[in-house]
């Protein structure tokens, strides 16, 4: 280095000593974690000082400052705690349904040590994986069997790779989905290694169209719920019932994908209908896939039930180990489904479902204490001073929820929310802010405003979430 600014920056293993005594009393960083740091910051400045011969080297406190706050973004979880003030109840990028209380206890008691994941402690030998799951959703939907792997695609890839693999799956047009993260259904189909054979035209398909396309190679009969998009005007589909009948009267099962794995009546909330998993069954479909972190508000897995026959065929199927779920998914499984044994007590204890049937007055309310713990922590920011001083305005208002996660799209919930507005600032820089915070607060931008939603923070405590708006602000 013939520079003699690049000859004065200083060595990695000094950099990494003035750092971790910076560091203090902190939790430190793993040393290895601090050395990736500094050798990032010294290859950053060299590239820059390179770059432009008039650049004067960082000063030792901006440089050391800037290798302990990587090292300790290095070391911090990326599975990190987030309040959700989005006011979109399945957020997929947020981790959709947030687990209910049971659950979490059962998770928990699942992780602290040894399970009868496949043992029976009865009989004293081995035992089927995830029985007590299977036996739930038996219970729950009047299925004669169940099966469960690890989401919904891996369910809907199972079905038809072990009951059409090499032969032809009949799909309308209409039902063509994209379900999410650019998995569409055709290639899904492909990757089972069935043969997709397209009937109707996107928006009319008849059940003639399926008896038309039943040949010796078919396979079964394959319904997708368009729980991501709507189709309306003049349009047509056959019923359950035909399907069912058409696929029984060639001896082929009927799979019908209902996406979303509703196993109460949507309408209880005021929303529009959506399938239930019973009344596929009910309505002639031999074997129902659905997710278990939508509507159902568990954690994420893909949930089979079905006839007997068919669904024991995919169990056995060596596919069905590949994709299976682990102890802890089983475990918060077990206890989200048994809640559902008294579907008044569901409807309070799953975040998912009092989330989505919260009523417009508890909303009023939690965004009312909300607004008024925000304009306190100002104020005692500000040492006396008013909000407006401080620059932020807070104000309760009306606005629209959604369900979110691909389910009920279009369905709007009316809510609640206290909108933020920072004087001479963008509303996306009072955003930024509040992301930075620990936990971060992810919220969303309407009209230059930053709303938060009382639908979705409803089981955050609102002295945290207060708390960390007057950090973003005072943080300036």
């Amino acid at each position: 280095m013939s520079d003699a600014r690049l000859r004065a920056l200083p060595a990695v293993e000094v950099l990494v000593e003035r750092a971790k005594a910076a560091l203090g009393g902190d939790p430190a960083p793993p040393r290895s974690l601090v050395v990736e740091a500094a050798r990032a910051a010294l290859d950053a400045e060299r590239a820059r000082l390179a770059a432009d011969p008039a650049e004067a080297p960082e000063a030792e406190e901006a440089r050391i400052a800037r290798v302990v706050a990587r090292a300790k973004d290095l070391a911090r979880p990326r599975q990190e705690r987030v309040i959700n003030a989005t006011g979109v109840v399945l957020h997929t990028n947020l981790g959709r349904a947030p687990l209910a209380a049971a659950a979490r206890d059962a998770l928990a008691a699942a992780a602290a040590g040894y399970v009868a994941l496949e043992y029976d402690v009865e009989a004293g030998e081995r035992a089927h994986r995830a029985v007590g799951v299977e036996a739930w959703l038996r219970r729950l939907t009047g299925a004669e069997a169940a099966l469960a792997v690890n989401n919904g695609a891996a369910a809907l890839l199972l079905a038809v790779w072990g009951l059409a693999q090499g032969r032809e799956v009949i799909v309308s047009r209409g039902e063509l989905v994209e379900i999410g993260g650019s998995f569409r259904l055709p290639e899904i189909l492909a990757r089972a290694g069935a043969r997709l054979v397209e009937i109707g035209t996107t928006n009319r398909t008849r059940v003639e169209d399926y008896r038309k396309a039943i040949g010796p190679d078919t396979a079964l009969l394959l319904r997708v719920h368009p729980s991501n998009f709507r189709l309306v005007g003049f349009a047509e589909r056959p019923s359950r019932e035909d399907l069912g009948a058409l696929a029984r009267e060639h001896g082929i099962p009927f799979v019908e994908d209902v996406g979303s794995g509703a196993l109460v009546a949507t309408e209880e909330y005021g929303i529009e209908h959506e399938p239930t998993v019973s009344e596929s069954l009910t309505g002639g479909a031999d074997v129902v896939t659905f997710s278990g972190d939508k509507l159902l508000g568990g954690p994420q897995a893909g949930l089979l039930v079905g006839r007997r026959a068919w669904i024991e065929r995919l169990a056995r199927d060596p596919l069905a180990r590949a994709l299976r779920i682990d102890k802890l998914t089983i475990a918060a499984l077990e206890a989200t489904l048994q809640a559902y044994a008294e579907p008044a007590h569901a409807r309070r204890t799953i975040p998912t479902l009092a989330q989505i049937g919260a009523g417009r007055d508890a909303l009023n309310a939690y965004a009312r204490d909300l607004a008024a713990r925000i304009e306190a922590a100002l104020v005692e920011a500000s040492t006396g001073a008013s909000t407006a001083a401080r620059g932020l305005s807070v104000e309760v208002v009306e606005a629209t929820s959604e369900v979110g996660g691909g389910t009920l799209p279009g369905a709007e919930l009316p809510t609640s929310a206290v909108a933020l507005v920072w004087t001479g600032r963008s509303a996306s820089a009072l955003e930024r802010r509040l992301r930075s915070g620990r936990p971060p607060i992810v919220a969303r931008i309407r009209e230059d405003r930053v709303l938060l939603d009382a639908r979705t923070l409803l089981f955050e405590d609102p002295a945290e979430v207060a708390r960390l708006v007057r950090a973003a602000v005072a943080g300036a």
